[in-house]
This record gives structure tokens, sequence and C-alpha cells, in this order.
């Protein structure tokens, strides 16, 4: 028997009865002969931590654009704590962590440069941008692997990209459990980040007293309520108390964090650099990347897709060069 068999069978014997069977998966869109070793969420785990769109998060804006200092988040390391707190709450319900980890490193290699704000502007150019959507659109065709277009990934890992949005359904439990680890990670990473940048000094009490003190134990209060919560139970939920907090937490958040001037005091200069890159390349589309060129050639998409599909790949430094470059006079000798 193989190794992937017998983590396979494993699988069957002892994860929860409402946890995502690998050998049960719906498959890939394109059949590929099986991995020895491995098993088919621990190879899509793969291809995602190995792909470029992955490295590419680590100088993409999490929220607080060009901050000084090492410690703020970027949505790399945002990708890495939803993963581990994912993972914590799939272990200790019983289900799939290969999967819920999968998705989790996948769900937003779809964000455009400077975080929400550039997704904002290129929501505005493009009628109806999301980055979940984008998320998808690069598993499925922009990553290239062995030549291909995609990862070809199982039906699984996919829905959890697409599905990770809260007000979206995600088809297995380790989806879901994704979407509501995103929260919980960028809520608290939020308050962390904008304590270390003086945006905030302190928040209220009810949310220390209740919830916790410190940045790990008011993570730790929402993943043991969603495993408690949750057990033997084919839904991932909190209960409506911590629910209730979590909800006004992120409110407070959105209030004193997320819409402060002095965080987002760069905001309107991101915001122009996008609509200048997106404007110059519908002007002048023949300039795009060869790599871009050829998909619009050879597959049936609109321009604006394309130049959309550059500059959502683009990482916030990527995206001031091109502007630069673009707009930007050149010495001379």
């Amino acid at each position: 028997m193989k190794i992937r068999e017998r983590y396979e069978q494993f699988e069957m014997e002892h994860l929860s009865e409402y946890a995502s069977k690998a050998i049960l998966s719906k498959g890939r869109k394109l059949h590929e002969p099986k991995c020895e070793i491995r098993t088919d969420f621990q190879r899509d785990r793969d291809r995602i931590l190995h792909s470029k769109s992955f490295r590419r998060l680590k100088h993409k804006t999490q929220v607080f654009l060009s901050p000084e200092g090492d410690h703020y988040r970027t949505r790399l390391t945002h990708t890495l704590e939803v993963s581990q707190i994912s993972r914590t709450i799939a272990r200790g319900l019983n289900l799939n962590e290969d999967l819920t980890e999968a998705i989790a490193l996948g769900h937003d290699l779809g964000h455009t440069p400077f975080g929400h704000t550039g997704e904002r502007i290129l929501k505005k150019l493009c009628k109806g941008f999301k980055h979940n959507e984008q998320s998808l659109r690069v598993v499925d065709f922009l990553e290239i692997r062995n030549g291909k277009p995609g990862l070809n990934l199982t039906f699984e890992v996919r829905d959890g990209i697409l599905n990770h949005p809260s007000g979206y359904e995600p088809a297995t439990l380790e989806g879901q459990i994704v979407s509501i680890s995103d929260r919980i990670a960028y809520i608290n990473h939020d308050i962390d980040d904008a304590v270390r940048g003086h945006i905030i000094t302190e928040i209220p009490d009810k949310f220390l007293k209740k919830l916790g003190s410190s940045h790990g134990k008011r993570i730790n209060t929402m993943i043991m309520d969603i495993i408690q919560n949750s057990e033997n139970k084919n839904t991932i939920i909190m209960s409506d108390e911590i629910a209730e907090l979590t909800n006004e937490l992120r409110d407070f958040l959105f209030e004193n964090v997320y819409y402060n001037k002095i965080a987002k005091s760069e905001e309107d200069k991101t915001m122009f650099i996008v609509e200048k890159i997106y404007e110059y390349y519908t002007k002048n589309f023949e300039h795009l990347p060869e790599f871009y060129l050829n998909i619009y050639k050879n597959n049936n998409f609109s321009k604006g897709e394309i130049i959309k599909d550059y500059i959502a790949g683009m990482t916030d430094r990527y995206a001031m060069k091109i502007f630069n470059d673009l707009y930007i006079p050149k010495p001379w000798i």
C-alpha cells in the first residue's frame, strides 16, 4: 500500500463524519495520475505554496499603506495567520487540516496592490472586481504549471477559495473554517497593528473583559468558542455572545482604524497610481507584457479583463515602479 493510500485510509477511519476526505474529493477539472506520497489536498496545498502569486503576497499591503517598520502585517503574514487559526480549529473538530490549509493559503491570491484601496479602485474601473473571484482566476488560469494555464486544483479547494468572504456559502466545513478564521485573523492583527502605529491607544473594556486582554487571548477565546459550538455539527458557528462581540469589535475597527485619516493618508495617491496605470494600458494595450498579450490572443477575454489581471497581480512596489516608468521623466545625458 502506498503512503498516500495509507493516509487516505486514515482519513476515512479517524476523521469526523463531517470531514472532507481526499479520496472522496469531487476531483480536478483535468484528470491527473495520483501522487504516491501525498493526497490530492496535500498536493493542492503544495502547488499554492510554490506559486508565484503566493510569493508576491509578501509585498502586498494588508491594511496600512507603506508603513515604516518590519512588524506590520502584509497580505502574506495575514494569510499565514489565517492558515494557523484554520488548522487549529480543524484539528479541534477532527476535520481535514490539509484541505483547510490549502484553502487558507490560496484565499487571497487575487488581492490587489495597496490592500482594499486597490480593490475598490479596480472594482470601479472593472465593473465589479472581487478579490475572491480573482483568486480563483489565478489558480484556474493565470498561474502556469508545467507549461499549461492553471494549477488544476480540486473542487473543494477551489470552492473554499471562491467562497471565503462573508455572505458566501462554502460547500465544505473546511471552507467554512477558513471563512470565519479570515475574520478572526484580520480583526485581531489589525488591532495589533493599529496600536503599534498609534492609530488607537486602547479598545473598549468590554472586549478586554469578555474576549481577552491580549492579542493571543482574544484569538484563543474565539477559537475555543467555535470548537465548543461546532463539535459534532455539520456547520461552523460561534455562540451568539461571542459572535456579537466579534461583530462589534469589527465595527469598532471600521470606525477607528479602517476609516482613520492617518492610516489612510496615502490612499488617494495609491488610487491615482492604479487609475493612471489602467488608463495607460487602456490606450496602449500593445505595451502590456508579452505574457498578458498572449493570453488575449489565445483566449476570448476583453482587453479590460487582461489589464485587470496584470494590475491585480502587482505588488505595491511593482505598481509604483510601473507608474514611475510610465509617468515620471527620466534624467538624460
